[in-house]
């Protein structure tokens, strides 16, 4: 095989899929780290636990904003459908974590399909009060059904066994970042197949240009139908962790205040990357925790300032920055060094 054709393979979308698909050193001391907590801070693996469930969360909604381009201010609804699925299975019907958890991100799933319809055929504002009138319909309908739900008292005695008979969950939150880092690190595999694939470079060139992409040979509408259901399953997914770590189900789990955080985080992490939703949720969750143990009344405001901050100087968020300086110092180094 000549050097021209290796060149040229590798300029393929195929060769691009390839090298994007590829493992790196960053990537493995990332997950490596999430070990971490279980040795130098036992005594924070509650909120590490949160922690993980958020970013699984933000990872759901990645998938239709950063790469589908697809704007929702009420992702939150996929999050509570999952909630209130586990929640209501453990507690009068099954309280096995396992299929409980399957459940949530089924009944999400379905949910987010039927929504998909609706979504696939408008864009922009339409697509964001859409989104937003979908979410605050189904907050009130948790909300008037209190006597499933529990209303604004929340989903009391949900009661979960331990995973494989085996692992109690306990008050330390071993079992609980340990199920939810599980769960997260293998629908990340999942995502992360999706989007190196050439499904996911179909989804790029849709938020792109949804108009053009039909003439390709992509169906815009059945693709972000696709994507829109598993954001919605993952998403389940997440409610449904919420519920089964915490053994109670609030109706805030489904609240426009949810869908806006996790927005929040993914512009601080940074959109279309599969990691900024993990670092913006690290960032948020730990931001929120500091902040409220020392302003109470006021640590929205820190968070604010926080979030105005990226947003002017690092626009593409906190990994798009850093991707500009490694390539603005590549390029230094390139020129130094001829």
């Amino acid at each position: 095989m000549s050097v021209i054709t290796v060149i040229t393979a590798q300029n393929t979308p195929h060769g691009y899929l390839q090298r994007q698909a590829r493992w790196h050193p960053v990537e493995i001391a990332f997950w490596l780290a999430t070990l971490v907590p279980f040795f130098l801070f036992p005594s924070y693996l509650v909120l590490a636990s949160q922690i993980a469930i958020t970013a699984l969360f933000a990872l759901s909604l990645d998938l239709i904003l950063g790469y589908a381009g697809i704007v929702s201010l009420g992702h939150a609804a996929f999050f509570g459908v999952g909630a209130y699925t586990a929640g209501l299975f453990s507690k009068f019907v099954w309280g096995e974590p396992i299929s409980g958890l399957i459940l949530g991100g089924l009944m999400a799933g379905i949910v987010g399909y039927a929504a998909s319809f609706i979504i696939a055929r408008f864009r922009h504002l339409a697509l964001i009060m859409i989104t937003l009138g979908m979410g605050l319909l189904l907050h009130e309908a948790a909300n008037s059904a209190s006597w499933l739900t529990g209303g604004a008292d929340g989903l009391q005695g949900v009661k979960i066994w331990p995973i494989f008979n085996t692992f109690r969950f306990d008050l330390w939150g071993y079992t609980a970042y340990s199920y939810s880092l599980v769960v997260l690190f293998l629908v990340f595999l999942v995502t992360r197949r999706i989007i190196n694939s050439p499904f996911g470079l179909s989804l790029r060139g849709i938020r792109e240009n949804s108009v053009r992409m039909p003439a390709l040979g992509a169906p815009s509408h059945a693709h972000i139908r696709k994507i829109y259901t598993i954001s919605a399953v993952i998403a389940g997914f997440a409610g449904a962790l919420l519920a089964q770590t915490t053994e109670t189900v609030s109706l805030e789990s489904i609240g426009f205040q949810r869908s806006a955080d996790v927005l929040v985080i993914l512009i601080l992490g940074g959109a279309g990357t599969l990691y900024g939703g993990l670092v913006g949720a690290i960032i948020f969750m730990v931001a929120r925790d500091q902040f409220s143990g020392t302003t109470p009344q006021f640590w929205y405001f820190w968070i604010g300032m926080l979030l105005i901050a990226v947003v002017m100087f690092l626009p593409n968020g906190i990994l798009g920055g850093l991707k500009m300086l490694t390539r603005s110092w590549r390029a230094k180094f390139s020129r130094g060094s001829a």
